[in-house]
């Protein structure tokens, strides 16, 4: 008989995590996740599927195909591949490619495409350590809910992102800023939501799960995203699941170079977008944008160092013209950096922009970078046409060594400002179009939200730029590092 003993949110996370103590001195932190979620996630597989046997049999005697959610072919279950004690990393490999071919529809590519097999890297007696590991709870529905297995598995993507330095951010964003995101675009059963860099599909997840906090059926959702990492769009998808969400679209691919959804030959729109772009790419196609075939250069073509308004004239063109609503997490440069004023100023000009919300530093994941949020809107409400309004939040935060965090109180002192859309002395102002045109479309909060203490002056202002442009740089030459330290890795060069 199965062990059908609850297990408690503090007991799932300690043996969620002490998988990855195993790998310790084995593989780097950055790659925990590589190995970790797939078994997580052919393990939950495997125990659902003996549930649902056990279910069907206790209830009308005999199995169907219908009884189970996912197939797990004959020779491919967890316990198949726990009896292997030579070449454990084929066998791994072997079940996860036939139990992604029996559902193909739905978990094509689900594991990755993890190497196994190198013993080199981790060894027959590894493996079978860690797959010991996993097998010492049954991960089944009725010992480990879905809401609940989906806050564990959150849980190790924190815990990931925090071992893992400056690439956490291409598949982390810092929940808590998610969350006030999402609740200023207030999505709504029904509606279509869109990340076009998705990482862990967080974003995604936060909005579905607002829908169904505030008493909404969030399976009536239209979930989309995309994903250039084969791995993190693979724990996004991972990520759905196991929420028990079903109904969603994660693809693999580049968004600027090959954008995924598409409809009569135009880009798909959405009701809302939710987006954390990677920051400042240099890496990327500018010439082919120059002459894109989708029209997301309406309002300029960026300079080759910096990607940031490709991604926002992508995401602009991809809200519905009548319903459209993006959010947009960016670095404070995409507010005044002259490279870009001219598209600032279109932007402003074609009265997209609705809010302009300056954040503090650290809430970019494992970054000192100050951030913002830029909203928009494809059809402002009356009262807000030509206008925009601009938040002061650097102080709605709450500070640890180095990741800040925005709590219950600090979102609802922002919504309300934002929902109020009038000033608030120190906090927000209200300005016209044609004055922040006037600004040369500066979109800097500095430039128009004054301190309570007195009036900032034009050189403090500027000095803020600056340093927050500084910190962009230190950024980029600290992933140009990681890129070389990984190149050099690749070819046996560095230890």
């Amino acid at each position: 008989m199965a062990d059908n003993r609850h297990i408690s949110q503090n007991e799932l996370e300690k043996y969620l995590w002490g998988a990855a103590v195993l790998l310790r001195g084995y593989i780097d932190a950055s790659d925990y996740k590589q190995y970790i979620f797939p078994l997580l996630y052919f393990k939950r597989i495997c125990d659902c599927y003996d549930e649902e046997t056990e279910k069907a049999i206790e209830e009308v005697g005999e199995v169907f195909p219908e009884d189970h959610r996912f197939t797990v072919p004959e020779g491919s279950h967890w316990d198949d591949v726990r009896a292997v004690t030579e070449n454990v990393g084929l066998s791994i490999q072997h079940a996860m490619r036939s139990i992604e071919e029996a559902n193909r529809e739905q978990l094509q590519g689900i594991f990755g495409d993890t190497t196994w097999t190198n013993k080199n890297f981790l060894s027959d007696a590894t493996l079978r350590e860690l797959i010991e590991h996993f097998s010492s709870q049954t991960l089944s529905i009725e010992r480990v809910p879905q809401d609940e297995l989906g806050q564990g598995y959150e849980y190790l993507i924190k815990k990931f992102a925090d071992d893992s330095g400056h690439t956490a951010a291409e598949f982390y964003t810092n929940r808590t800023l998610v969350r006030l995101m999402t609740q200023m675009l207030k999505p709504k059963e029904g509606e279509s939501i869109y990340d076009p860099t998705c990482g862990s599909a967080g974003m995604l997840l936060v909005a579905a799960l607002q829908v169904k906090e505030e008493g909404g059926d969030y399976r009536t959702l239209k979930l989309y995203g995309q994903e250039i990492n084969l791995i993190t769009s693979s724990i996004g998808r991972m990520n759905m699941f196991l929420h028990g969400i079903d109904d969603f679209k994660i693809i693999r691919g580049d968004t600027l170079s090959n954008p995924a959804f598409v409809e009569n030959d135009c880009l798909k729109t959405f009701d809302m977008v939710l987006a954390n772009p990677p920051y400042s790419i240099s890496k990327w196609n500018r010439e082919a944008f120059s002459s894109d075939k989708w029209g997301r250069n309406m309002f300029g073509v960026p300079p080759q160092g910096r990607a940031d308004y490709a991604f926002f004239q992508h995401i602009i063109k991809s809200m519905d013209p009548e319903t459209g609503r993006c959010a947009i997490l960016f670095p404070h440069g995409v507010l005044f950096r002259d490279a870009e004023k001219e598209m600032r100023k279109k932007l402003i000009e074609a009265d997209l922009i609705e809010c302009v919300l300056g954040l503090g530093p650290n809430l970019f994941y494992n970054s000192p970078m100050f951030s913002c949020v830029v909203i928009c809107k494809t059809q402002k409400p009356k009262k807000r046409q030509g206008k925009v309004i601009f938040i002061d939040a650097q102080k709605e935060v709450t500070k640890s060594k180095t990741q800040s965090f925005i709590e219950s109180h600090h979102r609802k002192r922002i919504l309300n400002g934002y929902q109020r859309y009038e000033d608030i002395d120190g906090f927000s102002k209200v300005m016209k179009n044609e004055e922040i045109l006037a600004q040369n479309g500066n979109l800097s909060v500095q430039m128009y939200v004054k301190p309570l203490n007195g009036n900032e002056s034009e050189e403090e202002i500027s000095l803020n730029e600056l340093i927050a442009e500084w910190d962009e740089k230190c950024e980029d030459f600290g992933a140009s590092i990681e890129d070389l330290i990984s190149i050099l890795k690749e070819v046996g060069m560095h230890e």
